[in-house]
């Protein structure tokens, strides 16, 4: 809000919901830039980072802490980055993230990993049947879409041999059936875990969206006007 953008990490339980950690993104055209750093106080030792490493500070600061571990939900301006499903994995911690439908993967259990047995996400999901699963009781009444399920191994070039990396799920949905998937996820939960418990558990990401409807409706959490650094920090702490 206000050209600001805060990048935050949320801790859930099945009914509560509370932010821990925000962190101001500073492009590089403020990060860089000696006069704006002094203007808006900006401590020597923040530098430029982008959101992504961002949220991976923000992981390690909470697995530091001894946070209770959970399952890491984020969209997919995250789920995309190879190496932030990895650095998550690297924790002991399953994720499920949005992705896009551009994507490319190969599915899980065929032998070919080469350029030309690759696929989309989209195209692939194009193939797999799909079911309606309801995930919770909405205020207008249940909540369900059409899903569709398949393993499938990322493909991206991390150093790591296409055969050894670890499968994973890939998640279509349909909000009209009539039309092409709204949206994909991969989830590096286990492949016992069952359809119900992964929809369940893609869709508590719900709970960030009220995070911010709770700070910004109650607490003026987007009503912040100042111009300097520390001022932003004192804001987002007191909300």
């Amino acid at each position: 809000a206000n050209c600001q953008i805060g990048v935050s990490l949320t801790i859930a339980t099945r009914t509560e919901q509370l932010p821990i950690d925000f962190a101001l993104y500073l492009p590089r055209s403020w990060a860089d830039d000696e006069s704006r750093r002094e203007e808006a106080r900006i401590p020597e030792d923040v530098q430029f980072k982008t959101k992504i490493e961002l949220a991976m500070d923000m992981i390690n600061r909470a697995v530091a802490a001894a946070i209770p571990k959970g399952d890491v939900l984020a969209d997919s301006w995250y789920g995309d980055v190879a190496h932030f499903r990895s650095a998550i994995r690297g924790h002991g911690l399953n994720y499920a993230v949005g992705v896009s439908h551009n994507l490319a993967v190969w599915p899980a259990g065929q032998p070919g990993r080469g350029p030309k047995d690759r696929t989309s996400v989209a195209k692939l999901a194009e193939s797999l049947p799909n079911r309606k699963l309801t995930w919770r009781e909405g205020t207008k009444g249940k909540m369900s879409s059409h899903f569709a399920f398949a393993r499938v191994v990322p493909c991206h070039y991390d150093g790591v041999n296409p055969k050894l990396r670890e499968p994973v799920w890939l998640v279509a949905e349909w909000e009209n059936r009539d039309l092409p998937p709204t949206r994909y996820y991969f989830t590096s939960h286990p492949e016992n875990t069952s359809k119900k418990e992964l929809i369940r558990i893609i869709k508590q990401r719900w709970r960030t969206e009220q995070v911010y409807e709770e700070l910004k409706g109650e607490l003026g959490l987007d009503h912040f006007e100042g111009r300097r650094y520390p001022g932003w920090q004192h804001h987002v702490s007191v909300v």
